[in-house]
């Protein structure tokens, strides 16, 4: 069964930062499943309308086009059930809490701190939509929004539940990897991609937990593209 993954990308086509398609990423090879991805920019929109919105990631898995990274997830466990990433129930109701820890506390203080280089990574002719939509959303300018010392403070405040857990275990999900850990990954993997910020401490819990994410699955998050790789890209 073919699958097909349109996946954001920048100045590069093989530069792709969403961390929504990041965590889908992580999800497919988590279930073994192989997927072609495809580059898209922010004004692609038509590339994706047969979907019935115009924002990745969106899937097409055989006759089945899903948006959305969570229901991406929930699809995945639906179709091929072995290695469940969300599990049912409670379980599900526990991930879906960290798919909003990760929107709403942790995206915020990295956003702060790496906005001007997510600027600098994303292709010159979707750089204006994305500074009309973001400034429209964040009620000031990209430069007046662009804090990294309080975007630092913000992010290690918001780490310490995730510090607790990793105290206790390799993976937020327990000794082995699944939904919870990809659904906070991908915005590591978002940051990492764009900027060489570093955000976390290397003795912090949370550097090692990066550390195991980023080998994972053959290394698929150690070995993608990074704005630093890019000759010119980030000076």
């Amino acid at each position: 069964m073919a699958r097909l993954l349109y996946d954001l990308c920048g100045i590069d086509e093989d530069l792709r930062f969403s961390p929504y398609c990041w965590r889908v990423k992580y999800a497919l090879a988590h279930k073994g499943l192989e997927a072609e991805t495809r580059p898209w920019h922010f004004t692609d929109k038509e590339a994706i309308a047969f979907s019935g919105q115009d924002k990745v990631p969106v899937l097409v898995d055989g006759d089945v086009t899903v948006s959305d990274s969570y229901e991406i997830f929930r699809h995945l466990d639906r179709a091929y059930p072995d290695k469940p990433l969300l599990g049912d129930g409670a379980a599900e109701a526990r991930a879906r809490f960290f798919k909003f820890y990760a929107e709403r506390s942790l995206a915020p203080g990295m956003m702060r701190s790496i906005i001007m280089d997510l600027h600098n990574a994303i292709h010159p002719r979707d750089r204006d939509y994305f500074r009309e939509t973001r400034e429209k959303r964040f009620g000031r300018s990209l430069e007046e929004f662009h804090a990294p010392n309080k975007g630092l403070s913000m992010l290690d405040q918001a780490l310490e539940p995730l510090r607790g857990r990793l105290d206790e275990a390799d993976f937020i999900d327990g000794d082995t990897p699944a939904g919870a850990d990809y659904l906070l990954f991908g915005n590591f993997m978002w940051a990492r991609c764009v900027s060489c910020a570093d955000l976390v401490s290397n003795a912090d819990p949370v550097y090692s937990w990066i550390e195991r994410m980023l080998d994972l699955y053959g290394g698929l998050g150690r070995n993608a593209l990074r704005i630093v790789d890019i000759e010119g890209a980030y000076e």
